[in-house]
Parts: structure tokens; sequence; C-alpha cells
């Protein structure tokens, strides 16, 4: 198989907002081993994008909106399970959410059925039961200089697919990485025996 015709690599000029960048096996980088991440931004100055299969074990729903002096009449959603975005500013939130939310002017739509809201107008919504059909509520974002992430391609640090909100929002975290490796008809078993021998 030639270099141009792989599935695996991706055109440079093309953008890769609203796709998936799916980890190799051999992914050298422990915070983004074995990760899915969902592309928010892509041009000639760099790249932005929220990791979609790693929880964080480390705060609550509840706990977050203390944090934000959030008050909400009645009791908050228990089961709203957040994740890390990625390891450039933590603290800082992002929901990835249904369009059918559109928030206060602040919401985006990266993608096919994908929208991205980071102010806490997103929250309070939720929290009072008025929020998006589908979410998922991240801390930090993955981030990439000029060039960087088309270098990581191009070394074979990633996979690029097309994404869906049915992967964002449907299937526990664990099961994304090998989903989305499906997608593009890869058994990751396969990539491991063969990750160096290209």
């Amino acid at each position: 198989m030639t270099a141009d015709k792989s599935p695996f690599m991706t055109d440079p000029s093309r953008s890769l907002q609203g796709r998936f960048l799916i980890a190799m096996p051999a992914m050298e980088d422990r915070r983004f081993a074995q990760t899915v991440v969902y592309m928010c931004s892509h041009g000639d100055d760099g790249a932005m994008g929220l990791i979609i299969n790693r929880r964080a074990d480390h705060i609550t729903f509840d706990e977050l909106l203390d944090q934000l002096s959030i008050e909400v009449a009645g009791a908050s959603p228990a089961n709203v399970p957040i994740h890390v975005g990625g390891p450039v500013e933590t603290g800082r939130g992002f929901v990835l959410h249904s369009t059918e939310y559109k928030g206060t002017g602040a919401t985006v739509q990266v993608g096919d059925g994908v929208g991205l809201t980071a102010t806490t107008d997103v929250l309070r919504a939720i929290a009072g039961g008025d929020g998006p059909r589908d979410t998922l509520l991240v801390l930090g974002y993955a981030g990439w200089g000029a060039g960087q992430l088309e270098a990581e391609i191009k070394a074979n640090g990633w996979l690029v697919c097309d994404a869906g909100p049915e992967l964002i929002f449907v299937p526990p975290p664990n099961e994304k990485w090998s989903r989305a490796m499906a997608t593009l008809g890869v058994d990751p078993a396969l990539l491991s025996a063969e990750a160096g021998h290209a």
C-alpha cells in the first residue's frame, strides 16, 4: 500500500476539525495512550482537540458547580461524568453537546451534530435539567503548535477518521478507542505487532 493511498494518513491541507484522532498503540506519550481526540479546530496556526475517552476521577459534577459558585435549585443530576480533555489548562472546562442546544451565543458548531460551549451557562442548564440532550463535559484540552500535529501524524502517532456524535456520546469511555479503530477496519493487535515496520 502506498503512502498516498493509506486510509491512516490525512491530506495536510485538509482541516481535521470535526474529525477524530486515534492514538496508535505504540503512542509514547502516556497522556495520550489509547485516546480518541475530537478535533475542535485545526489550521495553519495549530490545532486544538478534546480527549473523549478518559474519565476524571478527581472531581464530581457537584464539586465543579461548587468551585464555580453555580447554585442549583434542588438536587443537580448525580450522574454527570467529567472527563479529562487533555493536559493543557486542566482547570478550563468545555462541553461537547448535541446541536439542539444553542446557549447564549457562545456555542459553536464544530462538526456534524456536535456543538461546543465553554461558558458556565451550559453547566447551569445541565444542572437545572435544561441542558443539551447529549453532553460530554471535559476539563483541559489537547493543543498543538503550527505543524506539530501534522508531524505527529506523519510519524505514525495518530490515525485519522471521520467523527460522529454517536461515538462521542454513546459508548462508555473504555470502548471508544476500539470502536474508533473499528470504523477504519483496523485490528489494534495487528498494529501493535507491526509498529515500526512500515
